[in-house]
Order: structure tokens, then sequence, then C-alpha cells
């Protein structure tokens, strides 16, 4: 018998004796039959011990209105609830067997609490489809368990999260308690409470039961008419271009057989990849060997809650009498070959992976030093996110119920009825989505940091440095901390100690990659992590007041910068905009864009152009009307397919093409920009020349620009009466969603419980109003001229 503790020792220790069978290190290797011994803590799976059937199980039918391709957990989840809001003719192929490849072996523990309310009611849902729904409407038992969760706090930090989180569960109705290490040993004698500062009780978190689970909720989507089809494998999917040149799913190939469909939903888990090629989609997902150890009994651990200590990056999850031990590693093994006859198959355990597990696990339950292991589980987990129309993504069993009623809803309806943007692959540009640096490096660090503490200012390390304007360098050198989003680095704000360049992805030291020393960007962001003002505060602070007092440059350049043109351009700005924006040429305006159920969908700046000009040389030439778009390059990609979408769906013969990559966009704010900008410009700025809301060319640094007086002004944050008050809320939405940012020592108005702070510095600083704020469009082999020139004039004083 192996025991946990030995274990750990066999590994450390300067001499390893021979390990027992039960711990054998092994090759990364797997192997493509069924297991022949059950290897998972359930007492049935649907796996066939004799091999899977030949052909599949029921007969294909010629069309459908969805076709869900995988019968895991998320694609059972799918066909229920599109069953159950009314889309009947709808089928599931599932390649082998239901829940074959990730969700037969998952450790189907359910958290309720987490630091997004989206996500926190995503789980309300599975929870309660898997404890009440499923059981009401076919009279089964889904296997679901509820013995309680606990959180582990092993440091103050730690316990304020968690009782952030006690606050959002009351929001929602969820029972939780911050217990003492006394209250805590009271509810688990066993677990040792030496080192805790607390925990969280929520009791009626619980354990699902994979194979129950999609039994249970194929069944009640065949009792409503849809269709599941198991051991039948999808070879194709069939794409057509219809009339205006836009490609649509027409059917699903398989061996057996074609289904006509105007739907697929990729539900494919780790293999999703491989689906979305054969419709030449684009999914940004990576497979990793993900391990749990099951053990013999112990004596007193019945009726115990499942445990999840984030900071030694273990869980035990109670199985019967005994415990389920895993975890999160700085190291997980890549699988970079999947393999299409891996169905109910694992992976041998690599123990040298897996040990970093096994001390943190007996240090809080000790009476795992002296227990046994029963068997080892390590199967496929895929990493990565959603594909837009419609989406579909590994999330996981827990967040299934959730995400499968939203697909769902998407799928009828147009979009999910929640803000799903945490889930889709519109929040990546897409020249990241099938790039293998950043989709490996950025899974890597998802993964590694799954335990890690949320902090409100924490910024990733992995896959940076992957779109950078032309200002980076020169920005760098004046000791810009720089901030990851939609893939560019932009300005956060400025270390007065000098450079804290962003370097190469080190994995944490992981695979022999030396770790990044003397990394004064990893230090500075070390220091943001506070749940109060971060150490900048006080910068930010002197960098609002410079702004409201004087004057500062924006560099708004990962801005998305779209050009609408085409014979159809009038009527598609009328029908996207919120706004009228058909003003005489030459006008710009703030207008928002909606979705079918009138919500807000994006805020943006439309310009109307000189008809038949190309205004830069980048600009498209164009006969009749035409719109520049100024896009927040946080949600560039997103508003790109919307805007494509809506001209897809109503037929418009219009043209939408991406300058962002060419172009760069500065802004000038406070009350001294038009003296600064007179001096660079070669035509007048005063208010009759170049009044509020309009855009012109003109000649900077000998290069031809266009320039606009933005019609949202940041200074404009008076609530002395009702106007001003909502230009302040405009001004708040355009900082936030926009993303906004400032270079030259400013810094953005992000959303952030530091930056309410700074807007109220910027509210509380003088009652003056901005004398304007301006934005030069220029072309990008103009940019640093033009910013050098704009910027020497600029001086901030602190």
């Amino acid at each position: 018998m192996a025991f946990l503790r030995s274990a750990v020792w066999r590994v450390f220790s300067a001499v390893r004796p021979p390990l027992s069978p039960l711990c054998r290190t092994s090759t990364r290797s797997y192997s493509s039959e069924p297991t022949k011994e059950k290897s998972v803590p359930y007492e049935k799976t649907l796996k066939q011990e004799d091999g899977a059937s030949s052909g599949p199980t029921k007969p294909l039918p010629r069309s459908a209105d969805a076709v869900v391709i995988g019968g895991g957990s998320l694609g059972c989840q799918t066909i229920y609830h599109l069953a159950k809001m009314g889309m009947t003719n709808v089928v599931l192929l599932e390649r082998d067997r239901l829940t074959a490849g990730t969700t037969w072996h998952t450790a189907g523990l359910l958290w309720q609490l987490r630091p997004s309310d989206v996500e926190v009611e995503l789980l309300a849902h599975t929870r309660n489809v898997i404890s009440k729904d499923l059981e009401e409407e076919t009279g089964l038992h889904t296997g679901w368990i509820q013995n309680g969760g606990l959180f582990i706090a092993s440091n103050k930090q730690r316990l304020d999260e968690y009782k952030r989180l006690m606050s959002l569960g009351k929001v929602y109705g969820i029972e939780s308690h911050v217990l003492s290490p006394a209250e805590t040993k009271d509810l688990y004698p066993l677990m040792n409470v030496d080192d805790l500062y607390g925990t969280l009780y929520v009791p009626k978190d619980g354990t699902m039961d994979p194979a129950g689970t999609c039994t249970t909720l194929t069944r009640a989507a065949t009792a409503r008419g849809a269709t599941v089809i198991e051991n039948c494998p999808v070879t194709g999917i069939q794409v057509r271009t219809d009339d205006i040149g836009v490609k649509r799913v027409k059917a699903v190939e398989t061996q057996h057989g074609t289904i006509e469909t105007p739907c697929v939903v990729n539900c494919a888990g780790v293999w999703a990849t491989k689906l979305g090629e054969m419709a030449r989609v684009k999914v940004p997902l990576i497979a990793m060997h993900h391990a749990y150890v099951v053990t013999e009994r112990i004596e007193g651990i019945q009726n115990m809650p499942n445990v999840r200590d984030h900071d030694a990056s273990v869980y035990l999850r109670l199985q019967g009498d005994a415990l389920s031990v895993g975890g999160y590693e700085r190291n997980p093994i890549f699988w970079d070959e999947v393999s299409d006859k891996f169905a109910f198959s694992l992976f041998d355990l690599d123990w040298d992976v897996f040990m970093q597990h096994i001390e943190g696990a007996v240090n809080r339950v000790p009476a795992l030093e002296q227990t046994g292991i029963k068997s080892t589980v390590c199967g496929p987990e895929g990493v990565g996110g959603p594909q837009p129309r419609p989406p579909g993504h590994e999330a996981g069993m827990m967040l299934g119920g959730g995400c499968g009623r939203e697909l769902a809803h998407w799928i009828i309806h147009g979009r999910p009825e929640k803000d799903m943007y945490g889930y889709d692959i519109r929040r990546f540009h897409n020249s990241l989505t099938d790039n293998k640096r950043w989709i490996r490096e950025r899974s890597h660090e998802s993964y590694a940091k799954n335990y890690s503490l949320v902090f409100p200012f924490d910024e990733p390390l992995a896959s940076r440095n992957m779109r950078k304007d032309p200002f980076h360098q020169v920005l760098t050198e004046q000791g810009c901390m720089f901030q990851e989003r939609h893939g560019w680095e932009r300005p956060g704000w400025f270390n007065k100690e000098g450079p804290a360049p962003v370097k190469d992805y080190d994995y944490y030291g992981a695979y022999d990659v030396k770790r990044n020393e003397k990394y004064k960007y990893d230090e500075l962001l070390g220091q943001e992590y506070t749940f109060d003002f971060p150490p900048h505060h006080d910068v930010i602070k002197n960098e609002c007041l410079s702004c409201r007092h004087s004057v500062a440059v924006f560099d708004m350049s990962y801005f998305g910068k779209f050009y609408l043109t085409g014979p159809d351009a009038k009527k598609a700005a009328d029908w996207l905009f919120t706004a009228d924006v058909n003003k005489k040429p030459g006008t710009t305006v703030y207008t928002c864009m909606l979705n079918k159920r009138g919500r807000s969908e994006a805020d943006l700046t439309v310009s109307r152009l000189e008809p038949g000009v190309a205004n830069l040389p980048l600009a498209p030439e164009f006969s009749g009307d035409a719109y520049y778009l100024a896009i927040g390059g946080g949600v560039a990609e997103h508003n790109w397919n919307h805007i494509k979408t809506v001209l897809q769906d109503q037929g418009f013969r219009c043209q939408l093409t991406d300058h962002s990559e060419n172009m760069g966009m500065i802004s000038i704010q406070g009350p001294k920009s038009r003296e600064v900008l007179q001096e660079v410009l070669d035509t007048d700025l005063s208010n009759e020349a170049f009044p509020f809301s309009s855009h012109k060319v003109v000649i900077a640094a000998g290069h031809q620009v266009t320039a606009l007086t933005h019609p949202l002004h940041v200074m404009q944050l008076s609530t002395s009466c009702p106007q001003k008050k909502e230009k302040r809320k405009r001004a708040c939405c355009t900082n936030t969603c926009s993303d906004t940012y400032v270079h030259t020592h400013t810094r953005s108005l992000s959303w952030s419980c530091m930056n309410y702070a700074a807007l109220w510095w910027l509210q509380s600083a003088s009652s003056h109003s901005s004398a304007g704020v301006f934005v030069l469009l220029v072309c990008k082999c103009a940019t640093c001229a033009v910013f050098q020139l704009v910027s020497g004039l600029v001086w901030v004083t602190f």
C-alpha cells in the first residue's frame, strides 16, 4: 500500500527508493484502449466495457434546426435547454458514448461562490437543474450530493476575499458563513487548523455525478422531442456562401449520413479546435493533463464538506468514506497531439508533476499521512475560450448548466440573456485566436493561477507585447507600466523610478525555463496586489490634477478604427446607431449601438466624411456616404462582429474596413489643449473655426492628419446642474468601457474603486470646465513625428 506522506519523501529525498506499483513514475503516455479497471470515483460510468458498437444508436434525420456536437456535460446541458425553450428539432451527436473524453472522469465539484456575479448566477442555475429540476421532470436522481463546501484561508488577504464572496452571496440568497479556526475544527474534526486565519463555509455546495447528470439531461431532452445519437463521429461541416458573400453553415457530415442544419454548436471539449477547423473557424483552446488520486478509506471523513485550499492549490473531494485529492500545478503537462481515439482512456500519472499537491493535502488533513492510494485519475482538460455565432466553450461541469442555458438562449433569441462577455471569443482579437504562442502561454497562466487571489489591479505576464503601437518604446523609456487589453500594450501609469519593461513569459520557472531576474514590472505589479488603494494611487491623483489644470496627451492608438462605406452606408448607419449621425460632412457624433432587445451593445464616435475624398492615405476611396468609427480598443473585436452581423442580416451593401493596426490616435485634453495644439496644427482652432463635435484634415509635423474635437469631455465633472451631471456619466462610461488612456504622465480612468477616487479628484479639484478635447488621427508612419511634436509642448508637473 502506498501512503501519501511516504510518497512525498520519495520525491524529495536525495536517494529515491523504488516506488510501489500504485505510485510508479511513468512516461507521459496514454492508452487508446478503454481502461480495464474503473479509476474514477463513481459507482457507474457510461462507458462500455465490451467496446463501442459499430454504428450510430439511432438513424440520422435529414435536417435539424441545430446540431450539438459533443455528448459531454456542456453538450447535454445545451440540448436539454434548447428543447426546454421550445426548439425540439435538435440533434446531439456524440462520436463515442455520452461523457466520453473529459466529462466522465471529472471530479464534479460545484462551488456556488465566485468573484464574478455572472458566474454566481451561472453556478446557481447549474445547481438548480442538477439538484431539483431534472428530478422533478424525469423522476430520476442525478447523483447530486449536497455535502457543503469549505474554502481555506491561510492569510488575511485570502480571508478578506472570502468575506467579499460572502457579501456577494447574500445578494443572491446563497447561505455562507465565515468561520473561525475553532469553528472550522468543530465542523471538520480531521482538519489541521493551526495555520488558518479562518474559512468560508457554504452548506449547499456539493458534488455532481457526470454519468447520472448526462443520462438525466438527455432523458429530459428526448422526452421533449430532441434526438441524441451516440457512436456517430462528425467528419465534416459544410459551409455555403450566400448571395451577399456571407459564409453560413449548411450541413454536418458523418460516416453514416449528412444532416442539413443552419446552426452547429461546438461542445467537443478538447477536440473543439479540430471541429472548428472543419468550418474554418479558429477556436483558441489547448489540452492539458489534469489529475487526482482517490484514497483508501479514512475513518471519520464521512459527511465532511468538500475542501478548497487555495493557497496550497489543492482540493479535497469527499468520496463516500474516502477523499479525492487534486489541484492545479505550475507545470501542467500539455497534450499537444490530441487523439481522436481517446474516449474513456486515461494518461499514466506523472508523479513528478503531481507530488506538489500532496504536502498541502497532508498538512490540511494529517490523517492522509497514513492513508493508502486506491486509484489514480489523469485525463485531459481543455483550457481556452468560446467561439462566436454560435459560441461554444470548455466551461467545466459546474458552469455547464448556466452556460448551456445561455447558449440555448443565444441560438434561439440571437444573444444570451446574461452578460457573457467574459466567455465570448470576441473579447480576443482575431489575430490572437490562432496564435500558438498566445494560446499556450495564456492557457498555462490561466491554469497555474486558477486558485490565485483575484485582485482588481492584476495583469497577465503571459502573451505580452503581442500588439504594440508606435509609442511603445518611448513610453517604456519614460517608466510606463503597461496594461494588456485586447492584445495591445496600453499605458497604465508611470513609474517615477525608471523603466519597467514587460519581459517574455517565463512560465513561472516551469519546464526548465529560467525565471526572469530583477523583473521590475513583476515587482511593481506585486505591490498592486491589494483590495485597498494601490501604492500608485497618489500618482493617479497627481496625474488627474495635472490634466485638470493644464494639459495632457492620451495615447488612444489601441482604439478600433473602422471605415463604413458603400452604397447602403447611410441606411446601415441609420440602422446601427442610436443618434442621428447623418449630419453635414465634417461632423462627429457620440452614439450607441443597440441589440435586438433594445439594450446597449456599445458606445462609440462616428464621423461623417466628406464625399469622394480620402481623408488620409489609408482611408478607402468611396463615393456617396462614408463614416469613420472610433471604438474602444477592449471591445473592438466585439463591435466589429456586431456591425458585420447587422450588415449581413439586413443585406446592406456596405464594406467595413479595419485600420486599427495602421493608424495612431492621440488625444490632447485639458484647459490648455487649444493653446498647445495651435502651435502644432496649421489651422485655426477657435470655437468659431473649429466647433465642438467636428473634424477636418490638417497638417501636423509636415504630415496630413485628421483632427477631431471630441464630443466627450473627460474634465466636465461638475454636478451643479442636470445637464453637466449627464455629461459626467458619459465621461465615466467612455473612460471605462471604451478604455481611454493617457500617456506623458497621465493615466487611464478605468473601472475600479481606485479610479472612483481619481474621478473624485477631478470633481473637487477646480470648478472651471475644460477648454476642449482634441483627437488627432494619424497614419502609422507619421505617428511618432506628430507625437514628439505634441508631447514636446506638454509639460506635466507633479
